[in-house]
């Protein structure tokens, strides 16, 4: 098998004597079998010490020993940067994730040093130089089956694995063993153990990169592991309409939304960050229904609703959020979209549009219809299509200017300054009262706040007449 690696990474492996038993990794021979692209590459060094190793890659490039405890050296060749590592044998010693004594090893064969990988599907191993893949626990057939499995019995030593496993079978559409579903229900209650920003991590992962954010959440839920996520576990079993939404309870449309919404353009082509917050939003945006639906007479029939539900999801939102660690930045943009998930169906006049771009801050009218298009899309056998309520509340907030932004304030202090009015909070009370009046359409220019000042009768007398006579050229 042979791997397309960058020239000068080629060229060190093929001639740095101290690498003659140097092997590609982990991740990045699972994603080279793939024909995906190689995004990190790690190579692990056997038959040399540490102090060797680093002494040796210092002749082709800047090293930093940022991994020492682990074995760990960085080396920096043409820009990109590299993870060389000596094997190690790890030990339990204690709970948690940090709880391991660690022995480097470079002596150890290949076969032990890929044992204590998680999964098979990461324990592969390939020689850079004769492109031979090492493949001890079956790795490249779980991979063309799709089979996540865990690799040895030192799975159990690390609950974060699990997490992992997530993560992994919804990036990779891999269906999880037997035998590795038993051995994560009997880790269930080991999940206590993790810090909460390794849990965080795995769980961005899945947002950022699935190609099938479903396969994640039902390995959560084979396993039992869902319990430490009791605001998405509440969700099974939470019936709603089969008229709106025949496929089946809340946990499930969810499942099918967050599916849709990994196949639209607008999530593939956006940069990292706004996908996570997208699937993030997606995921939570129905929680309000595990504690707001009810039945009700409509039309003379009974009926399922969840009256206020998208109000109560962004707060479970919050509390997800916060289980997690999420950053306050991130947690600022998701609930937002949760809250307002709903607001295609009002009329979309210009008031509510520009108040609805307003509330959105910092997310946007246009994410928003993509969270809605999504929403919309995880109703099978209904087909998946922009609904036409979304496609008219864009074209408004389009024509408004304000799709990608939020309205912003016309009238500002420093307007009211030459007025004639002091420094003080009169004046943040009349730019909050002139933005509510410019978002309700009073006026939509400079002259047209100085017009409305003018004729409030609270306002100063002096500067009403200085208001009434202002001109755009002053």
């Amino acid at each position: 098998m042979q791997i397309d690696l960058p020239e000068p990474l080629l060229r060190l492996l093929r001639t740095e004597p101290v690498l003659g038993r140097a092997y590609l990794v982990g991740g990045c021979v699972r994603d080279a079998l793939l024909g995906s692209e190689l995004k990190d590459i790690d190579i692990e060094v056997f038959g040399v010490g540490y102090e060797r190793l680093a002494s040796a890659l210092r002749r082709h490039g800047r090293v930093d020993l940022v991994g020492r405890a682990f074995g760990v050296a960085k080396v920096t060749l043409d820009g990109a940067v590299y993870d060389f590592s000596i094997p190690r044998r790890d030990s339990k010693t204690g709970q948690g994730h940090r709880g391991f004594g660690i022995e480097l090893e470079p002596d150890i064969s290949p076969r032990d040093a890929a044992a204590r990988r998680d999964f098979t599907v990461n324990a592969l191993m390939l020689d850079p130089r004769s492109g031979e893949l090492l493949d001890f626990f079956g790795g490249q057939a779980d991979l063309e089956h799709r089979t996540l499995r865990h690799t040895s019995p030192a799975f159990d030593e690390d609950p974060l694995r699990v997490l992992r496993g997530m993560q992994f079978a919804s990036r990779f559409q891999l269906t999880p063993a037997p035998e590795t579903l038993e051995r994560c229900r009997a880790m269930v209650s080991t999940c206590a153990e993790l810090p909460a920003e390794r849990v965080r991590e795995e769980w961005f992962k899945w947002a950022a990169r699935s190609t099938l954010p479903s396969a994640g959440l039902r390995f959560l839920e084979a396993t039992g592991w869902m319990v430490h996520f009791p605001e998405i576990a509440a969700m099974r079993g939470v019936p709603q309409d089969p008229e709106w939404h025949p496929e089946g309870d809340v946990f499930e449309h969810t499942l099918h939304a967050l599916d849709a919404l990994v196949r639209l353009t607008e999530w593939r082509d956006a940069p990292e960050p706004t996908r996570m917050v997208w699937s993030l939003a997606v995921l939570t945006h129905d929680l309000g229904k595990a504690t707001c639906t009810q039945k009700a007479e409509r039309q003379g029939r009974q009926r399922i609703i969840s009256p206020g539900h998208e109000i109560e999801s962004a707060r479970l939102a919050e509390s997800f959020l916060n289980r997690i660690q999420a950053p306050h930045a991130m947690t600022q943009r998701v609930l937002p979209l949760v809250a307002n998930h709903m607001a295609h169906f009002q009329e979309a006049s210009d008031r509510v549009v520009r108040r609805l771009a307003r509330r959105l801050q910092p997310e946007t009218v246009q994410a928003l219809s993509v969270v809605m298009t999504a929403d919309a899309s995880g109703r099978p056998p209904k087909p998946a299509q922009v609904p036409e309520t979304v496609t008219v509340l864009v074209a408004a907030a389009e024509r408004l200017r304000i799709a990608d932004t939020a309205p912003r304030p016309l009238l500002l202090g420093r307007h009211l300054l030459a007025l004639g009015l002091t420094p003080g909070p009169e004046i943040g009370r009349w730019t909050q009262a002139g933005f509510e009046a410019q978002l309700d359409g009073v006026f939509h220019d400079l002259i047209g706040a100085h017009a409305w000042l003018a004729q409030q009768p609270e306002f100063p007398e002096s500067a009403r007449a200085l208001a009434q006579a202002f001109r755009p050229s002053e």
